[in-house]
């Protein structure tokens, strides 16, 4: 007999019962190391369906509990974690100069299992060596690998590699990195993703509208709004440092003249000192910080790179009016040590109601992993679904 919505009694029990999964799923991945009395507290579960629910996730692997330290009174509890036998996605991070693949449990949390720096920038031979650490991770994990992620410093557009001026790349297909076409892969900007995972679990949580900003080769980074990224519509958007907020005479690697990218990187410090640009600019750009301190000339160039960084930040505040801005990448040391010209410029720029209460502008707490998090929060969102769950339980159950 079918429902008035056209959904049985058992398909909405089923339904139901995932959804109860789910959410105990999302609270331990939202704070490693939850009981499972916190856990029944915030989603208003009795103590039998809170035990029934974790009992359940235990018997397909998902969770896994231990017995929580004692407080004093009160019944004991659990400690909630990802179950050791459990699923897991694989989370590739490609930057300018180097690579990382790491492992991700259910609890979100990335651990970098093989790294290194690209021996060419050839985009075969880079997607050769990572796909080779996917491989491997794939068969030591078996069918516990769920879905591969992949942050890449590239703009990404219907899912897929468009351009690359950080890497030098044009269009690039990148569904050689999984090992099994029917294992999912999810391709995303690195900056975006970052981003989301600062939303998520970092210094943005629980704002509603955040803006993420990072300098690594060029400025990237994105709008989140209700936990997710504002990418456009056709996943190209967040390209801040494409913005022409820079010098008109001079063209980006991206095609474009006056981009925004070569006025606070590397690129930028190297210029004004009168010297070539540098191979590596994020290595060269912290570099350039470590001496500014004891170079006047040094310091001069990092404060004209801040300043711009300021008055470029200025107008993205201006036009997306955000609850919290978090800066990751070189942005962090950039602002901390020309804190006067990046003030300044940033003060400078904003429109006169803004400058009594502006937003707060923070390090982004996930630091350099931040892509690696965000590429593994992708993944997980497509398995923690209740289509994903009832395909990982019937594996399972065969």
């Amino acid at each position: 007999m079918t429902s008035a919505a056209g959904r049985s009694p058992s398909v909405r029990a089923r339904d139901a019962r995932w959804r109860g999964a789910l959410a105990v799923l999302e609270e331990m991945r939202r704070e490693p190391g939850v009981t499972r009395a916190s856990v029944a507290q915030r989603l208003s579960l009795t103590t039998g369906s809170a035990t029934e629910i974790t009992a359940r996730l235990r018997e397909l692997a998902l969770l896994a509990e231990t017995p929580a330290a004692s407080s004093g009174r009160g019944r004991p509890t659990t400690v909630l974690s990802p179950h050791p036998d459990g699923p897991v996605v694989i989370a590739a991070d490609v930057r300018q100069e180097d690579w990382r693949v790491a492992v991700a449990a259910l609890d979100g949390r990335p651990r970098v299992i093989e790294a290194g720096t690209h021996a060419s920038r050839e985009p075969g031979q880079v997607i050769d060596v990572i796909a080779g650490a996917v491989r491997r991770a794939c068969e030591h994990h078996g069918g516990r690998v769920r879905a591969v992620s992949a942050a890449v410093a590239a703009t990404v557009r219907h899912g897929g590699v468009v351009q690359s001026a950080a890497l030098g790349w044009d269009a690039v297909d990148l569904t050689a990195l999984v090992p099994d076409p029917r294992l999912p892969l999810f391709i995303g900007n690195d900056a975006t993703l970052a981003g989301a995972a600062e939303a998520r679990y970092g210094a943005a949580t629980g704002a509603g509208t955040a803006l993420h900003v990072t300098i690594e080769v060029g400025v990237g980074g994105t709008l989140v709004v209700d936990g997710r990224p504002v990418v456009g519509a056709t996943g190209a958007g967040g390209e801040f440092g494409h913005l022409p907020f820079g010098d008109p005479a001079l063209r980006c690697p991206c095609g474009a003249t006056g981009c925004w990218d070569l006025t606070v990187d590397g690129r930028a410090i190297a210029r004004h000192l009168g010297e070539p640009p540098p191979r590596d600019p994020r290595s060269y750009a912290q570099e350039a910080v470590g001496r500014a301190t004891g170079d006047a000339l040094v310091r001069s160039a990092v404060g004209r790179a801040a300043s711009e960084f300021g008055r470029g930040l200025a107008g993205l505040i201006n036009a997306f009016d955000p609850d919290i801005v978090t800066i990751g990448g070189f942005a962090e040391p950039l602002c901390a040590t020309a804190a006067s010209e990046f003030g300044a410029a940033l003060t400078d720029g904003l429109m006169r109601f803004r400058r009594p209460s502006p937003p707060p502008v923070v390090a982004a707490s996930l630091g350099g992993d931040g892509a690696l998090h965000g590429a593994a929060v992708t993944a997980l969102d497509s398995l923690l679904t209740e289509e994903g769950l009832s395909a990982w339980a019937a594996e399972r159950a065969g």
